[in-house]
């Protein structure tokens, strides 16, 4: 069994879809990024290649190549999958926290699980989505930004 941890962290920025694991939201705002900046998607790739000791998302994604630009995350997500594959490991849980202050989330959780768990090779009840509110506190407090933490759990097969 291996465990890895995941942060991510965008901008809010007008003129950008706000796509949050894999799912597009309804909202006047979206998150800045060279893919599609989905924060969720980011954390659990990261906690992902951690686990696995693979590195992260800047080694096998860069904002520097132009391929990946606005690419879905979930397309990243999948490759990610491949590379744990390689090394003989499958996801066994997945537990995320989204940080952001509006709009209000737990409506699309579902949808999210489903999206996640349909790249990840899982069930969606193998993935957790949460989200939490910064009390009016800085960035994402102010609505200015999101983030994302992800816990994971890798096991041989």
């Amino acid at each position: 069994m291996r465990v890895g941890i995941g942060y991510d962290f965008h901008r809010l920025v007008t003129g950008r879809r706000l796509v949050l694991g894999g799912v597009e939201i309804p909202f006047n705002l979206g998150l800045a990024g060279h893919s599609d900046g989905d924060v969720l998607a980011h954390a659990i790739c990261d906690a992902l290649l951690g686990a696995a000791g693979l590195g992260d998302m800047g080694q096998y994604f860069p904002d520097s190549d132009p391929q990946w630009k606005e690419t879905s995350s979930l397309v990243l997500l999948a490759q990610v999958v491949v590379l744990l594959g390689e090394q003989g490991l499958r996801v066994s849980q997945v537990d995320s926290v989204l940080l952001a202050q509006v709009p209000r989330l737990a409506p699309h959780f579902r949808a999210m699980r489903e999206k996640l768990a349909e790249t990840l090779g899982v069930e969606p009840e193998q993935v957790s989505v949460k989200a939490k509110t910064m009390e009016g506190l800085e960035a994402i407090g102010r609505g200015e930004a999101m983030a994302a933490h992800a816990l994971v759990v890798l096991e041989s097969h």
